[in-house]
């Protein structure tokens, strides 16, 4: 009998075999676990990347017509030139040609999502959205440190400032 409980027993070099394979592979809970958290991650990534090509997408749409609407400015400054020039000429009909293709350029350039920085004279100056060309003395002390004149006007396309109005401001 002593021989027969020899050979059931496992000699201990297998038995350390045995315990180390399974240590060593991960059982299936594992594995699953892993290869759901590899999912979850790769998931949220490709979310991320369509939410940020979606908003570079918005952003070049909205500003892919840029260069078009600076190179236009120049034009809308001479039609205001052209406007008050000819308006000091009293003659009203070619007044009234200027005014309506002016009207109707900006009309164009505003459906595209241009717009006029609104300033006036007196108004305080602000660096973040105006170009100070120039100091001069303020004619009052009310005036020290606001907009005395206004040399070129300021535009926004959407809310991005594509131009800053230009000022002169008292000290």
């Amino acid at each position: 009998m002593a021989a027969k409980k020899d050979n059931n027993k496992i000699p201990a070099e297998k038995k350390s075999n045995l315990k180390k394979e399974k240590a060593s592979k991960p059982n299936f809970d594992e594995l699953l676990k892993a290869e759901k958290d590899k999912y979850l991650r790769l998931f949220a990534e490709f979310e991320n990347y369509k939410r940020r090509t979606a908003k570079e997408r918005i952003e070049l749409f909205s500003t892919a017509s840029e260069e078009v609407m600076v190179s236009l400015l120049p034009v809308l400054d001479d039609f205001d030139r052209a406007s008050s020039e000819i308006e000091k000429s009293k003659d009203n009909e070619i007044f009234n040609g200027i005014i309506l293709i002016k009207n109707k350029l900006f009309d164009s350039l505003k459906s595209k999502g241009l717009s006029e920085i609104e300033i006036k004279k007196g108004d305080d100056f602000n660096a973040d959205i105006h170009e100070a060309i120039t100091q001069i003395p303020a004619p009052n002390k009310k005036m020290k440190g606001k907009i005395i004149d206004i040399i070129e006007k300021g535009y926004k396309l959407g809310e991005k400032i594509i131009r800053y109005p230009k000022v002169v401001i008292g000290n």
